[in-house]
Order: C-alpha cells, then sequence, then structure tokens
C-alpha cells in the first residue's frame, strides 16, 4: 500500500516535483485536495520555524503525515536576502516584482554568490522530524530560461553554465535543495519501514 503525505502547498509545480522525486511508493497530496483554504500564517524567524508551522498545522487537521516546507534563496552580497521572505519579497508570491527587486539590488554587486535552501519538516504520528538541502550557485545579471518557477530564470548552480529555468525538470530534480532535502527524507523512510 502506498504511503500518502500531504504537502503543505497549492502549488502544483511543488506537489509534481516532490511527487517525482518521491516515486511510486507515495502518493503526495496537497491542500488543494483536501479542499483546506486556510491561510497557514509563517510567522517564524527560520526556515526551520516555518516549515514546522506548516507541517504542524496539516497534520493536525488531517491526521495524515504532513510535509511542511520551507525554502528561499540566500544571497550573499544582500546579507542573506531575500531568505525566508523570498516568496514575498517584492510582493506576494510575484516572482517577477522579486526577480527585479533583487537584480536591482545586485546591479552594482560583484559579489554574485547565493544558495538555494529548503528545510522540510514531517510529522506524524511518531513526532517531528528535519531534513534540510542546499544548492550554492551564482546571481545571473538577468532573467534566462522559462522553465521551472520562483528564482530559476536568475540562479545559475555551481559547475553548470545555466539557470535552473533553463533546465529540463528532470535534471533540475538530480541537483536541486528540495531532491537533497527529499533525499534525506527517503533515506529516513526507509529506515522506519
Amino acid at each position: 500500500m502506498k504511503k500518502e503525505i500531504l504537502v503543505a502547498t497549492h502549488n502544483q509545480h511543488k506537489k509534481e516535483e516532490i511527487q517525482q522525486i518521491l516515486g511510486e511508493k507515495f502518493t503526495v497530496t496537497s491542500l488543494t485536495d483536501y479542499d483546506i483554504h486556510d491561510e497557514i500564517v509563517e510567522d517564524g524567524n527560520t526556515f526551520r520555524e516555518n516549515a514546522c508551522i506548516k507541517a504542524e498545522y496539516c497534520f493536525k487537521t488531517t491526521g495524515k503525515a504532513s510535509l511542511g516546507d520551507d525554502s528561499g534563496l540566500v544571497v550573499d552580497a544582500l546579507d542573506g536576502r531575500p531568505g525566508i521572505y523570498s516568496a514575498r519579497y517584492a510582493g506576494k508570491h510575484d516572482f517577477a516584482k522579486n526577480m527585479a527587486k533583487v537584480l536591482g539590488e545586485m546591479e552594482h554587486e560583484e559579489n554574485r554568490k547565493a544558495y538555494f535552501v529548503t528545510v522540510m519538516c514531517l510529522m506524524d504520528e511518531n513526532g517531528v522530524h528535519y531534513f534540510e538541502g542546499r544548492i550554492y550557485g551564482q546571481i545571473r545579471r538577468e532573467l534566462s530560461g522559462s522553465e521551472g518557477f520562483g528564482y530559476d530564470p536568475i540562479f545559475q548552480p555551481d559547475n553548470y553554465e545555466i539557470t535552473f529555468a533553463e533546465m529540463p525538470m528532470e535534471e533540475k530534480n538530480k541537483i536541486s535543495h528540495r531532491r537533497k532535502a527529499i533525499d534525506q527524507l527517503l533515506d529516513f523512510m526507509a529506515e522506519e519501514v
């Protein structure tokens, strides 16, 4: 029997990406599948706190094993911004404005180092577990590519000549911050079984 994991999101991209990485042993559901439309207030001060807030809300609401995650772009030259505010840096979930703001703030910066981070929190009847993945790279000076979502068009991972938005999803999913966190989750699930 497939294990269901409820992912605390309405984002179909994220649901599909997690389903693709987790594979056939799992059924990934989302808040949309449960018709849950309450706003989950992410008022934590860290990626870990926000991931926990989402997982806890979903687990308490449905009783299903729930996965909350918080991801963001951390830019050296911007003292770690946008960080936990990545999704609403220049306007709530308006990534065109968010990218424009980052590029504007980075216009005269030589240090282009940045990383994407994902912290996942799994909450189920056995308690709370955290998994973290990072991928390091550079902020491009202009947008490039149309795949992916979020800041993908301006992020070029180390050892690549293209942005996340220029990569096929399968390739991105092999190296992404989310993949690294999910690999830890998979190892943990394998130990549990």
